[in-house]
């Protein structure tokens, strides 16, 4: 019989209760007790909507972030968040976002950890710090009592933990010690934390590696069969879990550590079952994730069968199915959607629903197609409606994108020309001062969005109502001082969603909610036919901010690369090709918005790194299109026009060069919480335009100090050009309040003045 089991599912609930029990409780508003209460409904929750599996995870769940919760469950704490009074869900929170709910003003000097993407996805983790006296000792009580919970309520769980090899590889050495050198002291961590699992009467431990699907040196793979071959005496079961990838050349490594079952991708490494099933010795499971579980699309499951029908003759008993991945990384449930077209619905799968495709598929192996023929015709037809559908295929789009040439994508002029002219016409001081884009989405402005799509608000008194707020926003940065001004984005939902909504190819959910980090949740639309701009979306915004300000007002638009990432795309034509779509359509925008009078223009590429293959051998080919598609989108208007990117929360040192090609006049990037580690890149390389690296960490209630932004521009001055360097916020403001935006911009300023009335310190290029 085909054993059913799921790797992790959304934490957040249906509707986003995680978010406002963190939110509440971070205000205030709820007791430790009401949190935790609160978390536990959910976990119950998610228990029952998987309770159609053999196997549930226990575990999957987290406040904040699982590689954090891995950390604490290591007694692995940086000292400086237990260096105050406070308990340990204060530290978990200093660590995760610089200050717990019994922090006041006093204690904000306490940093916050490092955030980056979890391998190639849109979900950050919180970075594990090292360093040569890095000790760890086991804190399992929290996953204990999951595990009691879920049994107590009547479910068959495995524990599911983050395997000793993928949390080294996940963080970082803050002293430069090798961080391989800690490995035999955590993994007797978790032999101890493997035994205690199976002293309480765990069968199954699901154990993530997804390390594996990346390239090792022979150091990294000496340590993975260093670490199991360990850990192989404890009587538990070991589920090794990989997943985002294909194992290529740790295929046969896999294959042979000591675990007695293992779980591969089988959405992205198809081609590898038959050669892991040959290598596979005969004692072990084998776990396929056949479902995708990154994507919404329904699967196939006639194709499906019969590709797994032979494979589950051959393995019987050992055969184990599942998603590929975790399902945190897509919404949880399709039935909330009932305000979605009834025909690309149809097309759709969420968590439960993928769930239910893996029962289906279940029952069709261990009991005959005949006993789910139902649920086989259904997927059938909507697959069917999917193809044949008139809505998908646009031939306007495809004869455009045929006639894209080397010109399309190639500024007028190189950009030591077009730097003069736009420094001549804009006559911006030294360390001139910006945000991101966004300002605070105050209950105001998600009220009145609210009315208007439930008709309280006419489409009149909206737009009155949101020019109000765009005039808050441009009095405030004047009286802040800030050189150039946005208009703060009170209209928009989402920096995609809000652009995809007026495209013609995409679809949107109401409740279609994801976790980005923490409390964070985006909804990505969906891609599911040809994408192409029919009128102008923000010109009106940007064009009534400018008229209330002599200062420069960016036009802000999100850029073709991140329109992609942060959507669910479309799979029946490459991922190429829809950004090509994508950057033809900003291109439309960015040239209204500069017949518009907008001579400062920034295309947003937050997700551009994260798109990158696993593999460094494969980035080229990524890179070469993705950056492409950026030039396509920017390089229409005058050299006047300055064209600004912005990217955050992710390493880009390894991509420099891709980045300098993109030729935006000037990028903004993150760089606060790794104190401008960045800048290290610049040593080498010499970036040839403008850059503003993020002095303000804005995922951190956090208030900068003017003494901190300036020693973190003195670095950046120390290899980059003072006429080429800006100050800013390292993302938008969007998720902070007024009365921590303010005095963090003050700040920002007044440390700006200050640089610029030293420039003579500085070279200048």
């Amino acid at each position: 019989m085909v054993t059913t089991h799921n790797l992790g599912f959304p934490r957040i609930g249906k509707n986003r209760e995680l978010k406002f029990a963190l939110e509440n409780y971070w205000k205030k508003s709820i007791s430790e007790k009401d949190l935790y209460k609160s978390a536990s409904e959910l976990r119950r929750q998610h228990w029952s909507d998987q309770s159609k599996l053999d196997w549930l995870p226990a575990g999957d769940f987290s406040l904040y972030d699982h590689v954090l919760d891995t950390s604490f469950l290591l007694g692995n704490i940086p000292g400086r968040v237990c260096s105050r009074s406070g308990d340990r869900l204060d530290y978990y929170f200093r660590a995760a976002r610089g200050r717990g709910v019994t922090d006041t003003a006093s204690d904000y000097s306490i940093n916050a950890c490092e955030m980056t993407k979890w391998f190639d996805t849109n979900y950050h983790y919180i970075v594990p710090e090292f360093d040569k006296n890095t000790a760890f000792s086991l804190q399992a009580g929290q996953l204990i009592e999951q595990i009691n919970e879920a049994r107590a309520q009547g479910f068959k769980v495995k524990p599911v933990v983050l395997g000793p090899v993928t949390y080294l590889w996940l963080g970082k050495s803050k002293d430069g010690s090798n961080k391989l050198a800690l490995l035999d002291n955590l993994v007797s961590v978790y032999a101890e934390l493997l035994s205690t699992l199976e002293r309480i009467g765990c069968e199954w431990v699901q154990i993530d590696e997804p390390v594996l699907v990346l390239e090792l040196d022979q150091d990294w793979q000496h340590a993975l069969r260093k670490a199991y071959y360990q850990l192989q005496s404890i009587p538990v079961k070991l589920m090794l879990a990989t997943y985002f990838g294909e194992l290529l050349n740790n295929l046969q490594l896999t294959c042979e550590l000591p675990v007695n079952g293992l779980h591969i991708d089988a959405v992205t490494a198809t081609d590898e079952v038959a050669k892991v099933i040959d290598w596979l010795p005969n004692h072990k499971v084998l776990s396929l994730g056949i479902i995708n579980g990154r994507n919404v699309w329904k699967a196939d499951l006639y194709r499906l069968l019969e590709w797994l029908e032979p494979i589950h003759s051959a393995l019987q008993d050992r055969l184990w199915l599942a998603p590929s991945c975790s399902l945190l990384h897509i919404p949880v449930d399709l039935e909330s959607e009932a305000a979605l077209d009834s025909e690309i619905r149809s097309w759709l799968a969420f968590a439960i629903q993928k769930l239910d495709e893996i029962d289906i598929l279940a029952k069709a192996l261990n009991h005959g197609r005949s006993s789910v023929s139902s649920q086989l015709e259904e997927n059938s037809i909507a697959l069917n409606s999917r193809r044949q559908s008139a809505r998908v295929h646009l031939s306007a789009v495809k004869a455009r994108i045929n006639k894209i040439d080397d010109k399309t994508a190639v500024r007028k002029s190189p950009y030591r020309e077009r730097a003069i002219q736009q420094r001549s016409k804009i006559k911006l001081p030294f360390f001139p001062t910006t945000t991101i884009g966004s300002f605070p989405q105050t209950q105001k402005i998600r009220q009145a969005r609210l009315d208007l799509r439930q008709s309280r608000l006419s489409e009149k008194e909206y737009r009155t109502l949101m020019q109000q707020e765009i005039e808050t926003c441009v009095r405030e940065q004047e009286a802040l001082g800030l050189d150039v001004l946005v208009h703060g984005e009170p209209e928009r939902n989402d920096m995609v969603e809000y652009f995809g909504e007026q495209l013609a190819g995409y679809a949107f959910t109401q409740f279609g909610w994801v976790q980005s980090y923490g409390s964070r949740c985006v909804k990505p639309p969906i891609i599911y036919g040809d994408v192409a701009h029919t009128h102008a979306i923000s010109t009106e915004w940007i064009q009534y901010a400018q008229s209330l300000t002599s200062k420069p007002v960016k036009g802000m638009l999100t850029g073709p690369v991140t329109m992609l990432n942060w959507s669910f795309v479309r799979d029946d034509q490459s991922r190429e090709q829809t950004c090509l779509q994508l950057a033809l359509a900003v291109r439309d925008e960015v040239l209204a918005l500069e017949k518009a009078g907008i001579g400062i223009i920034q295309i947003d590429e937050a997700a551009l790194r994260e798109g990158l293959p696993l593999r460094k051998s494969q980035w080229k080919s990524y890179l070469d299109w993705a950056v492409r598609a950026f030039r396509i989108a920017a390089s229409g208007v005058q050299d006047t026009t300055q064209i600004h990117t912005h990217m955050c929360y992710s390493e880009f040192n390894d991509i420099i060069v891709a980045i300098a090609e993109m030729d935006a006049d000037v990028i903004t990037i993150e760089n606060s919480r790794s104190g401008m580690e960045l800048l290290s890149a610049f040593d080498q390389f010499l970036y040839p335009n403008e850059i503003g690296p993020g002095v303000y960490d804005i995922h951190s209630p956090n208030i900068p100090s003017v003494d901190s932004i300036i020693e973190l521009m003195q670095k950046a001055a120390q290899r980059i050009p003072i006429d080429r360097l800006w100050v800013n916020p390292d993302c938008g403001l969007k998720t902070r309040s007024w009365d921590e935006v303010r005095p963090a911009l003050r700040n920002m300023v007044a440390a700006s003045r200050h640089l610029a009335s030293h420039f003579k310190t500085f070279r200048v290029s």
